[in-house]
């Protein structure tokens, strides 16, 4: 069984900066796809970036530059730098990760996800 755990969510302003962690826990051997995605109250939950195993990264439209996906495929853990953070990026930030592969050789090919980090944005 896998683990997600988040870190590093807090108050911020306007124009604040905020870096977020999470670590992946088990006996992992690969994890094919690991990222973040946010849920602001009312609104559906969206991809903010992501890492794939091949090195590739992607990021949400809103994004623009000011966010940095940053993996660590020895610690199984990734982080999220963001930069400019807008009134809109108050909402609960989840770690997630996609098609795990365990060091005994068994796999979980569905969706994982950590119980989530509260980012909130005052002015």
């Amino acid at each position: 069984q896998v683990q997600l755990v988040e870190s590093g969510g807090g108050l911020v302003r306007p124009g604040d900066s905020l870096t977020l962690s999470c670590k992946v826990s088990g006996r992992i051997y690969s994890l094919y796809r690991l990222g973040w995605y946010r849920q602001a109250a009312g609104k559906q939950r969206e991809v903010v970036a992501e890492t794939i195993s091949d090195g590739a990264r992607d990021y949400g439209d809103f994004v623009k530059g000011r966010f940095t996906i940053l993996r660590d495929r020895a610690k199984n853990s990734v982080e999220l730098q963001m930069n400019d953070l807008k009134a809109d990026a108050a909402a609960v930030y989840y770690c997630h990760t996609e098609r795990v592969t365990y060091c005994d050789d068994t796999s979980e090919p569905g969706d994982s996800w950590g119980p989530g980090t509260q980012v909130t944005v005052y002015s």
